[in-house]
């Protein structure tokens, strides 16, 4: 109001015009006016929080606390409110906006994140999911459960915090490959698996804002069956020429002094540098005879797979900075595919990755490297676990006889002959007196499993294919467990029905577009 008008209103009304007042709030950006407007005092006291009064902004009265780094506080101060937001998943997250928005920022102060209480109990409940055997320590997730994880945890986040962790040599075992030949794989000691799982939940994110669409292995929320799809829509599209490359030797070729330089790209916390050192220098003990390792990553550690995808990270970025013309790149792991449009195009791609990996100190088999012609169904490749070749469309065919082909998939003869393996290593003829309803579920585990991966392409020949073979199976231990007397007829009704009557699963239908699965 103007000149002699009084205002009637009550002191903490609103203006009735906006010619009075801003409709918006004044910003209060000096300490003096946050000091002046006082303390706001809770009506109620909330559950699961503080009983005393805010600040201004919101936080405590009298400003102590504990500090958790980038994650803070975190979760709803109301009664009743969203449950508390996952502290390591906040952390994650803002590990990788930060990286995101800054591609050259390198992070300093990690290891207190490492060793944070939350972030070694989320490492402890993923080792743990995963299992696995006793290190060079004989130490197994059983026994560390009977003694106890949480002094387990303690001590652990105490020698990491102090500087006295030190890792321990891995286990060297074998596994056998397709060829016939060993496979090497490495061991840690549950308390280096631990602490390496700590250390993968946060610098795995610094480096996921910096990985390429290329890349499929072993990253968050990626998958093979998402590499497959890549590869059938350009298959789609004119990819009709593959680079089907093969590294050798990556995991024990990999140069640790140049896989360090691209680490301290994004790191710079030398505590976490000596701590990954530490790792690569741990060495191996096979049959009690320790050796360095000057060369390489182990494979099985929980850590490698990260600095495995850093390493060939190069060659995803070149491609994609320079050479993405010639074709779309497709990476898991150490496994990868180019698909050209022309033949050329593919022989300028093996020549430009050949250079890359030259560069990395790394080299392509040169005998499993090959190219090949997807047109016209002329050849196929192996990929993931599939066969994937071009089949001529039916529909089309009959439609307008036109000839057009799509890149299709299916089980590889080598994944039908592990499967196969298996199954005979779960139905022997020596179990052919036990109950066939334990012998069923222990199948049942095994082919869920295998179908739930090969259930997006064109598996359903396969898939038939492996329920008779089952029923097979499962029909000749009760054959063998009747043997002389078994009455005229009655093998007839041991049939697909009576399994499934016992619990049998079957693959026979179940294949599913991917965006249906």
């Amino acid at each position: 109001m103007q000149g002699d008008g009084r205002n009637t209103r009550g002191p903490s009304a609103p203006p009735e015009s906006g010619q009075v007042g801003s409709y918006k709030p004044t910003a209060k950006a000096r300490h003096a006016q946050r000091a002046s407007e006082g303390v706001v005092v809770p009506r109620i006291v909330a559950t699961k929080n503080a009983t005393g009064g805010k600040d201004p902004c919101g936080g405590p009265v009298g400003g102590g606390g504990t500090c958790e780094g980038m994650a803070g506080k975190s979760g709803s101060n109301s009664p009743g409110g969203h449950p508390p937001i996952d502290k390591v998943r906040h952390l994650q997250r803002r590990l990788w906006v930060a990286a995101k928005r800054s591609p050259d920022r390198r992070f300093h102060a990690l290891l207190d994140r490492i060793w944070r209480a939350d972030i070694l109990q989320e490492a402890w409940r993923r080792v743990r999911r995963n299992r696995g055997s006793a290190g060079v320590d004989r130490t197994t997730l059983a026994e560390i459960e009977q003694q106890g994880v949480e002094p387990f945890l303690q001590a652990l986040g105490a020698s990491l915090r102090d500087g006295t962790y030190r890792p321990q040599p891995v286990l060297r075992r074998y596994i056998p490959k397709a060829d016939g030949r060993q496979r090497p794989l490495g061991i840690p000691t549950v308390r280096d698996r631990v602490a390496q799982m700590a250390a993968k939940l946060v610098l795995e994110p610094i480096f996921e804002a910096d990985f390429r669409a290329s890349s499929f292995g072993f990253r968050p929320k990626r998958s093979a069956t998402q590499a497959l799809e890549v590869l059938r829509v350009h298959g789609a599209h004119g990819g009709n020429h593959v680079l089907d490359a093969d590294i050798r030797d990556y995991f024990g070729s990999i140069d640790q002094t140049r896989l360090m330089r691209l680490i301290e790209r994004r790191i710079s916390d030398r505590r976490v540098l000596k701590l990954l050192r530490q790792w690569l220098a741990a060495g191996v003990l096979e049959a009690n005879h320790w050796s360095a390792t000057l060369v390489g990553t182990p494979q099985g550690g929980v850590i490698s797979p990260l600095l495995a995808n850093i390493y060939l990270h190069v060659l995803d970025r070149v491609w994609e900075d320079r050479w993405a013309h010639l074709g779309t790149l497709v990476r898991y792991a150490d496994d990868f595919v180019v698909m050209c449009p022309t033949n050329a195009a593919a022989e300028e791609a093996r020549r430009r990755v050949g250079a890359v990996l030259t560069r990395l100190g790394l080299e392509l088999h040169p005998e499993k490297t090959r190219l090949v012609d997807l047109s016209w169904g002329r050849e196929g490749f192996d990929f993931l676990g599939c066969h994937l070749r071009k089949r001529l469309s039916g529909p089309i065919w009959e439609r307008s006889r036109q000839r057009v082909y799509f890149l299709q998939r299916w089980p590889s003869q080598r994944a039908m002959c592990q499967v196969r393996a298996r199954i005979r290593e779960l139905t022997p003829m020596g179990r052919c007196h036990e109950d066939l309803r334990v012998i069923i579920a222990s199948v049942n585990q095994l082919v869920r499993g295998w179908g739930q991966y090969f259930r997006t392409g064109n598996a359903a020949r396969r898939f038939v294919q492996l329920d008779r073979y089952v029923e097979e199976r499962l029909r000749g231990l009760l054959l063998k467990r009747h043997g002389s007397r078994l009455a005229a007829g009655r093998a007839e009704a041991w049939r697909r029905p009576f399994f499934e009557a016992l619990g049998l699963c079957r693959l026979r239908g179940t294949v599913q577009y991917p965006g249906a699965a």
